[in-house]
């Protein structure tokens, strides 16, 4: 498909999706964030009761197209064919987006699972409550690339920012925030 081709197709599912609940410019919707939602739901009832740890790690990760096929959507076809023709500006950083927020629902259970069998309540309050700040953190990166506030140089300034601070926070770093 030609270029010309390609942004002509994408005019024409912006004006589809006018009024869908799907951004008109990246031809992405919210909706799919909500799969995000309900797993910050479950894992922030944990610390309260244990027992909907099970519930937590049923919760797998869901391809986009998934996620609409199985929703009730109303509009959920045009979802996914938008989705699959989303300007890659937006499409790219939402996507590696997507992959930070699974990876981090699997690090983080892991690490909630070894609290729970531990039985050390307050580490488990700890861990749920930073999971659940950090999902949230990437659903408002997701919700901004969405409504077109962030596109890829926007996202890779994050990346890089992210990955700046990740090599140069050693402990003794850590550590010389708390010294008086």
């Amino acid at each position: 498909m030609t270029a010309g081709r390609s942004v002509s197709h994408q005019s024409t599912l912006g004006l589809l999706v006018r009024g869908k609940n799907i951004n008109e410019t990246t031809l992405l919707a919210t909706d799919y964030l909500n799969h995000f939602n309900e797993i910050i739901m479950v894992l922030e009832i944990v610390p309260d009761m244990p027992e909907c740890l099970e519930e937590a790690q049923e919760w797998a990760p869901k391809s986009y197209q998934d996620h609409f096929r199985d929703s009730a959507f109303t509009d959920k076809d045009l979802a996914i064919l938008a989705y699959e023709n989303a300007p890659e500006a937006y499409k790219a950083p939402f996507d590696r987006t997507v992959d930070r927020m699974n990876k981090l629902v699997e690090q983080g259970l892991r690490e909630i699972t070894a609290k729970v069998e531990a039985g050390d309540e307050n580490l488990l309050r700890v861990a749920v409550e930073s999971l659940s700040q950090s999902l949230r953190d990437r659903i408002e990166e997701a919700s901004a690339i969405i409504n077109g506030h962030m596109q890829a140089a926007d996202q890779d300034d994050v990346d890089q920012i992210a990955s700046g601070q990740e090599q140069l926070s050693s402990q003794d770093d850590i550590d010389k925030l708390f010294d008086d």
